[in-house]
């Protein structure tokens, strides 16, 4: 009777199991594995805020970087069961150039109306990799994620302004971070009919490293078409936001960066 029963359960749980993998098939909505490549046409803008200088110094949300500029970025994101998988992304600005400055500076609590020009060396490079699960229909499909963001962000900023009866003032700062953050990731994914898909995307880090802290957000909202069943194109809007500060002894450094713009992909699924 025990053996019997046994038997039973063992038979249940095989045509369980035959059962499930029967139906855990890929949803229509995601590929197996899936590449973009392509450019960027980022509309961007940074301003930097540095404070408690030398001499009582304090200079607020000067406007460093300032244009637009096309980037290349790449995607690729690969199934490892047919709902989980991951995804790596990345990306890379890269300006030099000078604003005048826009704001006034003030020196011991007086605040002097200048002339003068910032310049600035920035570079800055953003990269996530992410294990993703995906809950829904067959073709409609929301994503969650986690995983790790590398940032790495340089910048050297030199002034020259002319500050009212206290002279022409002279400064230069690099500054530079980099390392890797803890990354949140939303998704979504809807199969129009065999060529057309749409789909929208987001994440964000923070970091804390000692005397330096920030945050990066990002997020893309886009369609593709796909003439041919492995080949196609895809255009995205997209926005990012970043934040930085840095804390030492004779002065506190903030950069705000923001930018946003269309990209076209060439893309592959498999």
């Amino acid at each position: 009777m025990q053996t019997h029963r046994s038997h039973q359960l063992l038979g249940l749980a095989a045509a369980l199991a035959l059962t499930g993998a029967a139906h855990a098939e890929r949803p229509a909505a995601l590929d197996r594995v899936g590449i973009w490549l392509g450019g960027y046409d980022m509309d961007y803008e940074a301003t930097a805020d540095i404070q408690n200088l030398p001499g009582g110094l304090s200079v607020k949300d000067q406007k460093i970087l300032d244009g637009s500029k096309v980037v290349k970025r790449a995607r690729i994101d690969w199934l490892i069961m047919d709902r989980q998988g991951f995804s790596v992304d990345y990306y890379q600005l890269r300006n030099k150039g000078g604003n005048t400055i826009s704001e006034p500076i003030t020196a011991n609590g007086t605040t002097y109306d200048i002339g003068g020009e910032v310049r600035h060396d920035t570079k800055l490079e953003v990269g996530n990799f992410s294990y993703r699960w995906w809950l829904g229909e067959d073709a409609h499909l929301f994503g969650i994620g986690v995983g790790a963001q590398h940032y790495s962000l340089s910048t050297t900023l030199s002034a020259r302004a002319s500050v009212g009866p206290l002279g022409t003032y002279d400064y230069v700062t690099k500054e530079s971070a980099s390392g890797w953050a803890p990354l949140l990731t939303l998704g979504w994914r809807s199969q129009i009919n065999e060529q057309w898909r749409v789909y929208a995307d987001a994440s964000g880090a923070r970091y804390n490293n000692g005397d330096q802290r920030g945050s990066i957000v990002n997020a893309a909202v886009g369609v593709e078409y796909f003439p041919w069943k492995n080949l196609g194109v895809g255009a995205e809007y997209g926005v990012a936001r970043i934040r930085y500060k840095r804390v030492e002894d004779d002065y506190t450094a903030r950069l705000n960066v923001k930018f946003d713009g269309p990209a076209v992909f060439l893309r592959l699924r498999y």
